[in-house]
Order: C-alpha cells, then sequence, then structure tokens
C-alpha cells in the first residue's frame, strides 16, 4: 500500500492524535527549560481540507469537521483548547480550509528556545515540507528515513522531550517493529518521553503489540485508544492508538475526560469507546 496522508488528514485519528499531542507539549511547556520533538514521520506538514485528495474521502467530515461544529462539553474543551488554539493559528496564516499536520501543530505551540526536527524519507514530501517550514527556524525538515532517525537523533542536546512515531504501516510487521523500537530507543534515552501512533483494525494484533512492548522491560507506558466503531469489521480502521513512554503524570486523567467526549463526538455507528490503561509500571 502507498500510502498518502493527504486523503486521511483531519479524520477522527488525527484528532485523536494531535489532541494528546497538544496535551503531551502543553506539560513541556510548563517548565522554562528547552525542549526538542523529534517527528520520526512527518509527512508534508500542511494539508487542504478543499483539496482533491481531502474531498476524494471527506474523512475529514466525521473528524475534525465535526470537532470544529460545536465545542466540547466544558471539561473537555478545556483540556482540547490548545490543540484549536493550535489550528486557529495554522489557519490564520495558511488559509481557513488547511488542517496542520504534526510539525506544523508543534510549531504553533514552541517557544523561542524550543526545537523540534521534523523527518520525512520521500524526497518530494520531504521537499514540500522543508518549504512548508521555511518561516520557523526552531524547526527543521531532514530527508531521512524515520526509523533511522529515531535512534540517531537521541538524546537531544536539551535533554528534555517528546519523540512522536508515527509510522505509515506500509508494509507487514511495522506494529512489531513499533514496539520493538520503542523498547530500544527507551534504553538508550530513558527520560525521553516517547508517544506511538498505530491503527485499530483487529483488536488481537493491537493486543499482541501492547504485550510484546510490555513485555520488553520498558517502564511507564499508557496505553490510549479511541474507537468510533463497534470493532467487528477489521477490514476498515475501526480506532485510533497512542502508547506514550514517559507520560505527563496527568495525561491520564486528562485523556479519562478527553477521549470519552472525543468518542461521543466522533462516533461511526451506535457504539464507540475509549481505553486509558498502564501497561507497564505507573
Amino acid at each position: 500500500m502507498n500510502y498518502r496522508h493527504a486523503y486521511h488528514a483531519g479524520n477522527f485519528a488525527d484528532v485523536m492524535k494531535h489532541a494528546l499531542l497538544a496535551r503531551i507539549l502543553t506539560h513541556l511547556l510548563k517548565k522554562d527549560t528547552p525542549f526538542r520533538v523529534i517527528d520520526t514521520h512527518a509527512g508534508i506538514g500542511l494539508y487542504d481540507l478543499s483539496g482533491e485528495e481531502a474531498e476524494k474521502t471527506a474523512e475529514w467530515r466525521n473528524g475534525i469537521g465535526r470537532l470544529d461544529a460545536a465545542p466540547l462539553p466544558e471539561a473537555a474543551e478545556a483540556l482540547i483548547a490548545p490543540y484549536r488554539a493550535a489550528i486557529a493559528a495554522v489557519r490564520a496564516r495558511h488559509g481557513a480550509t488547511t488542517y496542520p499536520g504534526s510539525p506544523l501543530l508543534v510549531s504553533a505551540m514552541l517557544r523561542r528556545q524550543d526545537r523540534a526536527l521534523a523527518i520525512e524519507k520521500h524526497p518530494k514530501d520531504a521537499e514540500t515540507l522543508t518549504r512548508v517550514l521555511t518561516y520557523d527556524p526552531r524547526i527543521k525538515a531532514i530527508e531521512l528515513d524515520g526509523w533511522t532517525a529515531l535512534n540517531a537523533m537521541i538524546p537531544p542536546p536539551e535533554r528534555r522531550g517528546l519523540v512522536l512515531i508515527d509510522p505509515p504501516f506500509e508494509v507487514p510487521g511495522e506494529l512489531e517493529r513499533l514496539a520493538d523500537e520503542i523498547a530500544r530507543a527507551w534504553k538508550k534515552w530513558s527520560t525521553g518521553i516517547f508517544a506511538g501512533w498505530y491503527p485499530i483494525k483487529d483488536r488481537r494484533a493491537v493486543d499482541a503489540f501492547a504485550a510484546r512492548l510490555a513485555a520488553s522491560g520498558t517502564r511507564k507506558v499508557l496505553r490510549l485508544e479511541l474507537m468510533v466503531t463497534d470493532g467487528r469489521d477489521e477490514s476498515r480502521l475501526n480506532g485510533s492508538g497512542l502508547v506514550i513512554v514517559n507520560p505527563p503524570w496527568t495525561l491520564k486523567d486528562e485523556a479519562e475526560i478527553l477521549l470519552p467526549a472525543l468518542a461521543e463526538r466522533l462516533a461511526q455507528g451506535t457504539r464507540a469507546g475509549f481505553r486509558a490503561e498502564w501497561i507497564a509500571g505507573e
């Protein structure tokens, strides 16, 4: 499969992933000391929801389109405010129909002292990403394989930071590789925050992935998931997940407020749900 995120930008999985990314960044911003974000599979950085690719699938309408329509309940809305603010900043610069990929979301939240690296393997996409990020000297686009970058660029000079691992799942075995690479990276930078995204189609495969990561010896691993269907049709994307190593201490409690609200808003049937649990030592 040749994955092109332009067809899926702004869908429910992006909303879940980016809302939680914004929560992690909000935590990092609480200290004055600088931090670094490393985005290993960055994509092109900016998507036009009125473009041909996005309109062909219209997945964004059941994602950011629903979120844009109205506020969430008060407590969840307070938690999602940084995500909304980042989107607003990107749209103010690039247009009302745009949606930020993770590099622009990060860019919108960095301070003067913070830095970020956006890694993209495909030459044309890396070229586009470089052009999109030209205005921001705090974040650098690099053409490189994301798995290579994961271990080559840690620990960063800042010693504080986040690694976002969001592979395209184009090839068999990538879910298992995600578990193994996170475990390997944690051994090299045990105080870093690592967030690995994964799609949920076959629940058994996802449970095996979580068990594999838990058995690796990696500590402080939080499993967060959003389901928008009942999960019975394993040929479709039923949900979206993030495993976070060394999560902010408030993140589980925040997820238990935010994820149910997103499940209710983004449900694509009569059943939706969420998960927020430790899979390796709190």
